[in-house]
């Protein structure tokens, strides 16, 4: 399948996960996997959650990112790929002045093997 998320439409969430400002966003979702194209205006954030039944990779595509993982702070920029296994936590926010753009999948975790 081909999806072209710069032509889906985009929700603005407020406050997403207890965050600071706005996470917009386009979204696909088919029931087990979640495929996001995500802005975060200067000044938001997604607040900080813990990921159970499922994981997160988010690519960053432009800007720069404060990436809170498991405690811990890093910066990332455009290029670079956070990790989010289950089971972990983490959050992002935006200190830049420009838009921070990322692609992010979210596949549920199956345990039945």
């Amino acid at each position: 399948m081909l999806y072209d998320l710069n032509n889906e439409k985009k929700t603005v969430y407020p406050n997403f996960k207890g965050g600071e400002g706005e996470f917009i966003a386009a979204i696909l979702f088919d029931g087990q996997n979640k495929i996001i194209r995500g802005t975060l205006q200067p000044g938001s954030s997604i607040g900080e959650h813990v990921h159970e039944g499922d994981s997160e990779i988010i690519y960053f595509l432009s800007g720069t990112a404060t990436v809170l993982d498991d405690g811990k702070k890093y910066t990332a920029t455009a290029g670079e790929c956070h990790y989010c296994p289950c089971g972990h936590r983490h959050g992002l926010e935006n200190h830049g002045s420009e838009s921070l753009e990322f692609f992010a999948v979210v596949p549920v975790i199956s345990f039945n093997e």
